[in-house]
């Protein structure tokens, strides 16, 4: 058989209780940049095979399962004995159907694709039945070290509490993924024997397999980043370091300036317009998608958003929300699920929107709030302007026209239907529609009539 052509599946191991992380939530569901640790290791290894990969759950299997759907299959281990009876808990669905098999643990999620790749083709290069990744290190992390005989070949790993003085000086650890030799792996994992804890660990196969002349290979992992496990919040946050580190240099990369790249946080499921300035303390989150040449920051919090071209928005939040090109955001605004500004709108400091539509060059003013409402052109929207849409029961819409007038502290009681042209005074109580091209005043607010 061409080793190109050779069948590849993939085993996860997701099973752990993740005791060290002091979460009532599954180890691997906890998120780097806004996506679980577990779905990174699926996304590097998706283009190695043709079937989705297995994922072995435990802990918490129904909300593994549910958060991650269709992207794996999966199989059940319970109760939780280790990480080789982890992947012999894959051997009814997997077992004579591939070649070769990957088994990645869950908890390393920086390991690149091309890295992953690597291993494979070293592997399938070498006719080795096992190769491991290794990495050099003066820095183990408790990880198990590698011990190799005098001929230079990988004949053990040591788990760090039992290893000697000596083995403890190694510097060459054990780190993740393995590759096997899908019968081999199979048939041998039924001869590796209970540790004294009680559990039945994969690594044990490396001394197996030297034992019995086969050939293990070792892959070192050049960037020692890349193998960073994560077992506590410590770990968690240093790999959070990296992942942002490698999303902020890409979008440098691909055009976008960042003032100081270390205080500006980017999920994985953002984009960015070339020509876009960041300033310190942005948080662009969820599916936020930014345009080109914005102007974002300081202190922005920007999630599940659509950003146009040429926005400028600082010291704001916006949530669910749609802004056009060319608007001026801030200081101070929010926009709450449902809120759309149009082009050339302006929205001034303190301000607030929620599930509104406001026109092409519309202004609103500073400490105003529109909600439920729609919102013409060329719209002036003074100071202190709130549209009372909630009766304590129901919610209710108020449309203002084109051009209209909105002077400062109107209180518009909706329902409400504000006509083209039309203007409000100063501290207007509006609680009846408004007629086009009428002026409005006082409490409650009525047409105002000018004097004969």
């Amino acid at each position: 058989m061409n080793k190109s052509d050779q069948k590849i599946d993939i085993v996860i191991l997701a099973a752990g209780l993740g005791t060290r992380m002091k979460s009532s939530k599954p180890k691997v569901l906890h998120e780097l940049l806004g996506k679980p640790m577990v779905a990174y290791i699926l996304d590097a290894v998706k283009d190695l095979c043709a079937d989705p990969a297995v994922i072995i759950v435990g802990n918490q299997a129904e909300l593994v399962r549910e958060t991650l759907g269709d992207q794996a299959r999966y199989a059940l281990q319970e109760p939780q004995l280790g990480t080789a009876d982890a992947v012999k808990c894959a051997r009814e669905t997997l077992q004579g159907k591939s070649d070769m098999v990957l088994v990645a643990n869950s908890d390393f999620p920086l390991i690149r694709p091309e890295t992953y790749r690597a291993l494979v083709e070293k592997h399938l290069a070498s006719g080795a039945v096992l190769t491991i990744s290794t990495v050099i290190t003066e820095d183990p992390r408790g990880f198990g070290r590698i011990v190799r005989d005098a001929d230079g070949k990988v004949c053990k790993i040591v788990e760090e509490k039992a290893a000697s003085p000596e083995e403890l000086a190694i510097t060459e650890v054990n780190s993740n993924p393995y590759c096997f030799q899908a019968d081999w792996l199979w048939k041998s994992l039924d001869r590796i024997k209970k540790s004294a804890v009680g559990e039945y660990y994969l690594t044990d196969l490396v001394e197996l397999a030297y034992q019995e002349g086969a050939f293990v290979d070792a892959f070192e992992i050049e960037d020692e980043e890349e193998s960073i496990g994560i077992n506590n919040r410590v770990n968690l946050a240093d790999a959070m370091r990296v992942a942002q580190k490698r999303i902020n240099e890409k979008w440098m990369l691909e055009g976008v300036t960042m003032i100081d790249p270390q205080r500006v946080y980017i999920e994985s499921g953002v984009t960015l317009g070339k020509d876009t300035v960041l300033y310190p303390e942005v948080y662009l989150k969820g599916s936020t998608t930014i345009g080109e040449g914005c102007e974002l920051g300081p202190s922005v919090m920007i999630e599940d958003t659509e950003i146009g071209d040429f926005v400028k928005i600082k010291y704001a939040v916006l949530e669910k929300a749609k802004v056009e090109n060319h608007v001026d955001m801030g200081p101070f605004g929010h926009l709450r699920k449902g809120a759309h500004l149009g082009e050339h709108v302006h929205m001034g400091n303190f301000g607030e929107v929620k599930n509104s539509y406001l026109g092409e060059g519309t202004k609103m003013g500073h400490f105003s709030y529109m909600g439920d409402a729609q919102v013409g052109k060329d719209v002036n929207i003074g100071a202190g302007t709130i549209t009372c849409n909630f009766d304590g029961e129901n919610k209710f819409k108020t449309e203002i026209g084109d051009d209209v007038f909105i002077g400062s502290d109107t209180m518009l009681v909706a329902p409400l239907k504000i006509g083209k042209g039309a203007k409000t005074g100063a501290g207007a109580v509006v609680t009846h529609d408004v007629e086009a091209d009428t002026v409005v005043v006082g409490v409650p607010a009525r047409p105002h009539k000018k004097e004969s």
